[in-house]
């Protein structure tokens, strides 16, 4: 099991420091970061700062999309981390999500999203690349430089055709459907359906991302909760429906919350049951963290991670860092303590 800390590129360089050093002394293995326009900084900028701060964490974009970042310009900043960091990037890649109409754009189709990864990794290949389909186009395009291949595409995935999608394209999986178990095996059962139709013989890596609080203050903690919580009904109704709430709680939550960033969720927010809230993100102490932890575990998932919420990011990542010791799935003791 490998585990991780997911962030926004939105702290200054020094603060950002402290982050990535804590990270890398508590024994996580890897570190997202978010490409969102205009929401935070530039994400291979803060990528290539920590690949330089440590030595040892493996880095990914999540995620970015062809649409804002066209396929070939992302497959060039893709390879110039890759040879930067040594081997240790990964490539997140998504439709987008509303943020992109503040750009006058609307997130990517599967169809273009699917041709981006294809024509992504052709480039790499060092093939001469032509396509003149929908969302992007590429004429004799081909990399004037050499690139490895080994960097892993993770798709970020979290209705039934990108799960799909994901099973038979993907290198990897960054699952964004909540912690609540009927939701994740849902989930998992689609992108097997995508290895089937390809005729994989294995099921892509999934990272599983656990946002929220893991905090000692319960009221607090479960306001952060509630936030990306209320994201679910607005972005993947169906998952609401697995985990079990009524389609007309579902319409009541997309006309409170029309989506974009999570703080902007609380009326939506207030909406939702404690025990969906509770399902669906970390929503308390070291203790509570540890029974999700546990669940995600027997479910079959390949990487926990943590995307910490709330005005205390910092005392998120040790809580939860801490429940995963106490699961075994950390050192017992901080690098270097």
């Amino acid at each position: 099991m490998r585990v991780g800390v997911a962030l926004q590129p939105v702290d200054e360089p020094k603060g950002f420091r402290e982050f990535v050093t804590e990270i890398d002394a508590l024994g996580f293995d890897q570190l997202w970061m978010t490409d969102s326009s205009l929401h935070a900084r530039y994400v291979y900028s803060y990528l290539t700062l920590a690949s330089t701060w440590s030595p040892r964490l493996h880095l990914g974009t999540a995620v970015t999309n062809p649409l804002t970042r066209h396929p070939a310009v992302t497959a060039i900043a893709a390879s110039t981390l890759d040879i930067v960091s040594e081997g240790r990037f990964a490539l997140g890649i998504g439709a987008g999500d509303r943020p992109l109409l503040s750009l006058g754009l609307k997130p990517a189709p599967l169809g273009v999203l699917e041709r981006s990864i294809i024509d992504i990794r052709r480039l790499w290949a060092g093939e001469t690349v032509s396509d003149e389909g929908p969302g992007f186009q590429l004429d004799d395009a081909h990399l004037r430089f050499p690139s490895g291949t080994g960097i892993p595409i993770y798709v970020s995935a979290s209705g039934p055709a990108t799960l799909r999608m994901a099973g038979r394209t993907a290198d990897g999986v960054i699952l964004l459907c909540g912690l609540h178990s009927d939701v994740v095996t849902w989930a998992l059962n689609r992108i097997d359906e995508g290895v089937a139709e390809a005729g994989r013989s294995e099921r892509p890596h999934v990272a599983i991302f656990a946002y929220g609080a893991v905090i000692d203050d319960p009221v607090a903690a479960m306001a952060s909760a509630r936030t990306i919580a209320a994201w679910f009904p607005q972005t993947v109704p169906q998952l609401c429906e697995v985990a079990g709430l009524s389609a007309e709680l579902v319409t009541q939550v997309q006309q409170a919350y029309k989506g974009g960033e999570f703080q902007e969720a609380e009326a939506a927010a207030a909406l939702l049951p404690d025990d969906f809230v509770q399902r669906m993100a970390l929503y308390g102490g070291v203790e509570e963290a540890r029974e999700h932890i546990r669940t995600l575990t027997s479910l079959g998932v390949d990487s926990i991670n943590v995307f910490p919420l709330g005005d205390d990011r910092m005392a998120t990542i040790r809580g939860f860092a801490q429940a995963l010791r106490r699961e075994g799935l950390l050192p017992q003791h901080e690098k270097g303590a």
